[in-house]
């Protein structure tokens, strides 16, 4: 096939490789030279999405809110409107239901197909081609974009056959993870304040109940005094914020998910937002006086 993948971040980098080793011809787009010209170096296509808009068969967004997404659909340069007809784009990022069902109608307006498919795995499994897909869109829509979603991933969840049910899910999932990230942070602070240190945390915990596949990931970030942004703080101001919206407009609490909220945009405030998430452990660490490890030492 061809297809395009407009965001070339971690997420979308890795997708983008993953089509080039299943055999698709991949046009790739970002503000960020250096990712095209990579990907180019690995064997992707001179032109780029914008330019081939009118030949590709898929259309992958991975970019990094719903205003990209529009401005890449849409906005004076829009991909939607010259895309050919039953063409399919496939929105990845994370928005909310509403969002996505506006899109679906307006891309079907255009006859262009639209399948709602928010992902989870982060970078190391789109480096991979071994993302979840949480999907819903028409059965149209699902075979038109089949190739590249076996390509990306290694579970496509189909939950259901209209636009909004995946960005649902995805909301479900995000409020878990982040969550879980937040009280990991906590959790480990908490154990340095008995005594406890990063070293053995991460000896105990994984092997007991109170593990998570969050704590498993991010925590050794901690132990290694290593904020390199594999998802960043800032990104769960967003998905958290997003979940909340959609909780109030359904008159349901979340007050757990309001609470870690808040240790992110504490963390932001303290301007860690473009650090790796795990650096919302460095709220705690503020406030109880502790010194966490750090990188090399």
């Amino acid at each position: 096939m061809n297809v395009g993948v407009v965001g070339l971040g971690s997420m979308g980098y890795g997708i983008a490789a993953s089509l080039l080793r299943a055999g698709h011809s991949v046009f790739g787009a970002d503000i960020n030279p250096e990712a095209i010209k990579r990907l180019r170096s690995e064997g992707a296509s001179e032109g780029d999405a914008s330019s081939a808009a009118s030949e590709l068969e898929a259309l992958m967004v991975v970019v990094l809110n719903a205003a990209q997404a529009e401005e890449v659909l849409f906005g004076d340069r829009g991909l939607v409107a010259r895309l050919s007809p039953a063409s399919v784009v496939v929105l990845c990022v994370t928005v909310a239901p509403d969002y996505a069902r506006n899109v679906a109608r307006r891309c079907g307006d255009r006859g262009v197909h639209f399948l709602d498919a928010p992902i989870s795995g982060g970078s190391v499994k789109a480096a991979q081609g071994k993302l979840s897909v949480m999907a819903s869109g028409t059965p149209e829509a699902f075979a038109a974009a089949r190739p590249a979603l076996d390509a990306m991933a290694e579970n496509v969840f189909e939950v259901g056959d209209k636009a909004g049910a995946g960005s649902a899910m995805k909301a479900v999932n995000q409020l878990l993870a982040g969550t879980h990230i937040a009280v990991m942070a906590e959790a480990i602070t908490f154990g340095m304040t008995q005594g406890i240190d990063p070293a053995t945390f991460l000896k105990v915990i994984p092997n007991c109940a109170g593990t998570s596949w969050m704590l498993e990931n991010r925590a050794p970030h901690i132990a290694a005094g290593d904020y390199t942004p594999h998802s960043a703080v800032d990104i769960w101001l967003k998905d958290l914020g997003i979940v909340l919206d959609v909780a109030r407009l359904s008159k349901f609490s979340a007050p757990v998910t309001a609470a870690a909220l808040q240790q992110f945009v504490a963390a932001s405030g303290m301007g860690l937002g473009r650090e790796d998430d795990a650096a919302v452990a460095k709220v705690y660490a503020r406030n109880a006086g502790l010194t966490l490890p750090e990188k090399g030492a």
